[in-house]
């Protein structure tokens, strides 16, 4: 059964071949059997998963069910979970139980799915690699038996690397710079990254508030399709929520491909990219093209001032979120402090790990008096000129397409010493944030025996568009059914 989709799994459940109960006990025993391998949760709620699952074959029984009713998947730990502790990767909320539930949360519970526990994450999401979670780096499943480990790519490490080890069906996961596709391609799985505003924040604790966006981790966009259907939807809760009809994402999947405009950014395919890798991602598109679509070259002339933008407006967005970390009302406390000052200060730099401080001091750097207009202020006018680029673009064309990075997965502590090079991995990734806009990752090949994904890009709510690309493409290729070895 754990080598099954989501859309299958439902169907074995709705034919009464198995029920949920003896799912989720399948996927606990792998958990406990083979993540000692990976590290790729943190906490694993077998007692509370069995109890949903119970109930869930109850309300199947009772005629109730809807498609997730019984279906096990996993939370990153980013989501608040009532009663259920949620650490963000961080010795400052290690033993943090939310009093409520996040909206996405909430969702998943309403629709009857069954949690299995919460996926490890760079701390506070902030991270390419998912070496900075407080409870140990996260290993990539593809090559985790050789001598040289690779990373799962970060933040959403965890929860990219236990779908691709099929320990869950599903992960959620979030992107902030290209936390959601990143990992999903260095993973050799499905991430969808939705436009911003289209699934709630509330409850997701949260990194840089105007980049944040929780998404979708699975093998295939099929059940991309089937998550989003259940997170997306206006929350008077968030007031960055959109308030726009949700689409069934699953209804359009079989629509054909002939016709859809390709747009390749000329930046995307520079220097930066190595011949193999950009070998791999011209013949991802040109099954495209045999499956009736056109291509061409564009431009997005500001797509070098991306990261210089991104690493400017996300710190200093942290620097202003992270600030309520203090140790007065909840989460780590320095022992004994002399007095208020001390309290902060110990609190910080002991809560803290060597990322998030380093991103909250060029944050506060990039907000202080003096430096607020030459910094911050000129990054949201680039990141305005970077949105313009995009609706420019979208004017001749129905969809981006590039790489996700400029490499398969690297080693673990091969780039740890060396943070620009880190962020670096986020290169072709990072401008979707700043505009907003939708994107995916999809298994498009192989490169050195590592996945490689190819990254769509859509229009705002061009959600669906994307899913049926992605689903197209997975009915005449076979990359995303490749297992690790």
């Amino acid at each position: 059964m754990h080598n099954k989709t989501v859309a299958e799994l439902a169907r074995e459940l709705e034919s009464g071949r198995t029920s949920s109960v003896e799912l989720t006990q399948q996927f606990l025993d792998r958990i406990k059997n083979e993540d000692s391998k990976y590290n790729s949760f943190i906490t694993v709620t077998e007692e509370q998963a069995l109890a949903d699952a119970k109930a869930a074959d109850q309300q199947r029984s009772a005629g109730n069910a809807t498609p997730w009713t019984g279906i096990p998947f996993a939370h990153k730990d980013i989501f608040c979970t009532n009663g259920v502790r949620t650490t963000c990767g961080s010795r400052m909320l290690e033993n943090f139980a939310p009093p409520y539930d996040a909206t996405v949360t909430e969702n998943f519970r309403k629709a009857g799915a069954v949690c299995l526990g919460k996926t490890n994450m760079d701390e506070f999401a902030m991270g390419s690699s998912n070496e900075s979670s407080h409870f140990g780096p996260v290993t990539n499943p593809w090559g985790a038996g050789n001598d040289q480990k690779r990373v799962p790519g970060g933040s959403s490490g965890g929860s990219a690397a236990a779908v691709a080890a099929h320990l869950v069906p599903a992960a959620t996961a979030t992107d902030t710079g290209g936390s959601i596709r990143q990992p999903a391609a260095l993973c050799g799985i499905t991430g969808l990254k939705p436009t911003y505003g289209r699934v709630s924040r509330y409850g997701m604790i949260a990194f840089a508030s105007s980049l944040d966006q929780g998404g979708t981790m699975a093998r295939t966009a099929e059940d991309n399709a089937l998550m989003l259907n259940v997170m997306a939807g206006f929350d008077p809760k968030d007031s960055t929520s959109i308030d726009r009809e949700v689409p069934d994402y699953t209804a359009t999947l079989n629509e054909p491909l002939k016709g859809l405009r390709i747009g390749l950014p000329r930046e995307y395919f520079s220097d930066q990219l190595t011949p193999a890798m950009e070998a791999q991602i011209r013949a991802a598109i040109r099954e495209y093209e045999k499956l009736g679509a056109t291509v061409k070259d564009v431009s997005l002339p500001n797509a070098n001032l991306a990261i210089a933008a991104y690493y400017v407006i996300a710190p200093a967005e942290a620097s202003a979120n992270l600030s309520r970390f203090d140790g007065v009302r909840y989460g780590y406390r320095c022992e004994n402090p002399k007095d208020l000052m001390d309290l902060y200060t110990r609190t910080r730099a002991e809560g803290f790990g060597t990322e998030v401080k380093r991103r909250i001091l060029v944050g506060t750097y990039a907000l202080s008096h003096g430096y607020y207009d030459a910094y911050y202020l000129k990054a949201q006018k680039v990141r305005r000129l970077i949105q313009q680029d995009f609706a420019n673009a979208f004017k001749d064309v129905d969809v981006l397409m590039s790489p996700v990075t400029p490499s398969p997965a690297f080693v673990q502590g091969e780039k740890t010493n060396d943070p620009v090079t880190m962020y670096l991995e986020d290169i072709f990734t990072i401008a979707v944030n700043l505009a907003g806009l939708p994107a995916m990752s999809v298994p498009a090949g192989f490169m050195d025996g590592l996945p490689v994904g190819l990254q769509i890009i859509g229009d705002h709510f061009a959600e669906a568009r994307l899913l049926n690309a992605a689903h197209q493409f997975q009915q005449v290729t076979d990359w995303h059914q490749r297992e690790p070895h």
